[in-house]
């Protein structure tokens, strides 16, 4: 009876520590702000879901940025987790755009790119609908921790309101999320219309 219970105590002393040190090592996604409202960066970003590249993507015809560059999109596990669940995003997801140099040439590459080691900037995607109006904010990060919120004036709010997928995100640029929203039928009306 002894031998039960001292290897029922360290089987229990075992998962607390276990699960000590995995809370430890995932770091936490939850937003967090500064008094003035800025956003502090999710440092450990790149240990998020990966969910897509672009490569020269614009969203005008016009648009000329003189180099190539590709963007690597990332969301925190949580929302992610939702999101495979339901097809929508949940209260306080984040989505990081990192837009990274494409370099053309390097070690044995002769055609084609792959992305350089210089990122040139940094975004977040953030739902917070107890902070924001419209539930969403853009923050950008210009070599800082802590982003600021561009002001609801920028094209991007317009823009992703009025194309994005899901909630006024791309996700229309992510494809192992668009089978799942639309299989659970949640587009919107404004996406499916552009693409009939």
């Amino acid at each position: 009876m002894k031998a039960i219970r001292k290897n029922t105590i360290a089987a229990g002393a075992l998962c607390t520590l276990t699960s000590s040190v995995w809370s430890q090592a995932q770091p936490s996604a939850v937003p967090a702000y500064t008094l003035d409202g800025g956003l502090k960066f999710p440092e450990h970003y790149r240990e998020w879901v990966y969910l897509s590249s672009g490569f020269d993507m614009s969203y005008r015809p016009a648009m000329q940025k003189g180099h190539h560059v590709f963007d690597n999109v990332f969301v925190d596990p949580d929302s992610y987790r939702v999101f495979l669940e339901t097809a929508t995003w949940p209260d306080k997801t984040m989505l990081v755009l990192e837009v990274r140099d494409a370099r053309g040439r390097g070690s044995i590459n002769r055609a084609g790119n792959y992305q350089g080691g210089k990122v040139m900037s940094l975004e977040v995607h953030l739902k917070d609908g107890t902070r924001f109006p419209d539930r969403w904010a853009f923050f950008a990060f210009d070599g800082t921790s802590v982003g600021k919120q561009l002001p609801r004036t920028a094209d991007c709010y317009s823009c992703h309101a009025a194309h994005g997928a899901i909630d006024t995100t791309f996700v229309q640029f992510y494809p192992t999320l668009l089978p799942i929203a639309t299989s659970k039928g949640t587009l919107a009306r404004s996406y499916l219309a552009e693409e009939n």
